[in-house]
């Protein structure tokens, strides 16, 4: 694949440095792009592998690569129409110039030389934009202009199925298309200080940080890429790095501080210490504790690190080992199930999962979904909590789960929630990713009640 990128792009033949510079990009970005479709896998782990095995990049290309590949993903919904071929042909470079313009790239010498290549046919005259396109709507317009032979909308930013598998007032389709247009800002959560000690720290290392007016514990980063492992904070356990969305899900837990809590599903374990974190915010003699389980070891052993690197006690670890359950029966305060999912809600940190995906993900989960919830429910003792949470935005995946386990559960009762970004009241609660620049999460909150 990559000597076909290679001789496809000598076709065009570069006339200056920026030239040159442009179309080696170019044949990375085609290489990386055509390995997400190929091997159907994330384009974070794609990227991450390649720059593993090539130290030559430097900082400055490894951005130019990242940000385009990733750019060419959330405005693929327009430009795969342009680009129909696997070559790197006009039409790619057509696509790579337009989604300069269209996220206002700064290395304006390599899209320039983009833009040349593309225009070396009759087929596309790709000029630049002389004016701001700060929404969505400015940007089709924008793509319109260009391609006036084509037909584009808005809504062919996420894929068709998509639509018929989400719940939304059409008064909110444009806000949402928007979010999941943009980046996300890097969300995080401050342990064993203030939200404020920990910005005033992270700004004395010359980093964007402020407090967030949600919760007192969260701590915005901007949208700059960070490297963790070169910041104070982090390394000594007082910076966690956990979407704003995501957290929504620990405050409607709402631990108390000798509670115990089964986290069933917990990866890597970032609601674990999030749900540890406020417990001993409220009486640091750590009485309650955190019980954590997957299927998978590795992820446990990550959660150990980080608990060890925060000084958090109280947590440990019981791995789903078969279906029986790893922990003791009517044993637990609260139980949270963050179920597997579709994960569409994380869309906007990773575009390329939305043209890899297609409907089967969301409706191919949810008897599972449904399996775990019922047997982690056993787990609750009376009058405990069970929290059901997902980062799908599909109410199969979501109401319809929590629907059918009430059923076939009475002992259970579904609770009022208040949305902590509109106040607006719900038994089931969705944060979309326009509500407050996140993740998209749903998230249910039922009590044993006999």
């Amino acid at each position: 694949m990559v000597e076909s990128s290679t001789s496809s792009a000598n076709a065009f033949q570069a006339q200056s440095s920026a030239q040159k510079r442009a179309l080696s990009y170019s044949n990375t970005i085609h290489q990386l792009f055509n390995s997400v479709f190929e091997q159907e896998m994330p384009a974070d782990r794609i990227v991450g592998e390649y720059f593993r095995a090539n130290k030559k990049h430097g900082s400055k290309d490894r951005r130019v690569i990242r940000e385009s590949l990733f750019a060419l993903f959330r405005w693929w919904g327009w430009l795969r129409k342009v680009h129909t071929s696997t070559e790197q042909d006009e039409s790619w470079f057509a696509a790579l110039a337009m989604v300069a313009e269209l996220e206002q790239h700064s290395w304006s010498q390599f899209s320039e030389a983009w833009r040349e290549f593309a225009n070396q046919s009759n087929q596309f005259s790709i000029v630049s934009s002389t004016t701001a396109m700060p929404t969505v709507v400015d940007k089709c317009q924008y793509v319109q202009q260009s391609f006036t032979d084509m037909a584009f909308n808005p809504r062919d930013l996420l894929p068709l199925w998509f639509w018929d598998i989400t719940d939304i007032n059409a008064i909110d389709e444009l806000a949402l298309i928007e979010a999941m247009s943009s980046r996300p800002p890097i969300w995080g959560r401050a342990q064993n200080c203030t939200a404020q000690q920990l910005c005033t720290q992270l700004q004395s290392e010359s980093i964007e940080a402020s407090t967030s007016e949600f919760f007192s514990d969260t701590v915005n980063l901007g949208h700059k890429s960070i490297n963790l492992n070169g910041i104070k904070a982090y390394l000594n356990g007082q910076l966690e790095i956990q979407d704003l969305g995501s957290q929504v899900i620990g405050q409607i837990c709402a631990p108390q501080s000798d509670d115990n809590w089964w986290d069933t599903c917990s990866g890597a374990g970032g609601k674990s210490l999030q749900l540890r974190s406020l417990m001993l915010t409220q009486d640091d003699k750590g009485l309650g504790s955190i019980t954590a389980s997957d299927i998978r070891r590795k992820p446990l052993e990550e959660l150990g690190k980080r608990a060890k690197r925060a000084g958090f006690n109280g947590i440990s670890t019981s791995p789903w080992k078969d279906e029986s359950l790893p922990v003791a029966a009517e044993s637990f305060d609260g139980v949270l199930v963050d179920a597997p999912c579709s994960c569409t809600g994380t869309w906007r940190r990773n575009p390329d999962m939305r043209w890899l995906d297609d409907v089967s993900v969301v409706n191919d989960k949810q008897a599972l979904q449904l399996d775990i919830l019922s047997r982690s429910a056993k787990a609750v003792k009376l009058d405990g909590q069970l929290v059901y949470a997902t980062c799908s935005l599909s109410p199969v995946e979501n109401e319809q789960v929590v629907k059918q386990f009430l059923s076939l559960h009475p002992q259970f009762t579904i609770q009022q929630l208040s949305h902590p970004f509109t106040g607006r009241a719900a038994t089931m609660l969705t944060v979309w990713p326009q509500d407050a620049d996140t993740d998209g999460m749903f998230v249910a909150k039922m009590r044993r009640v006999s």
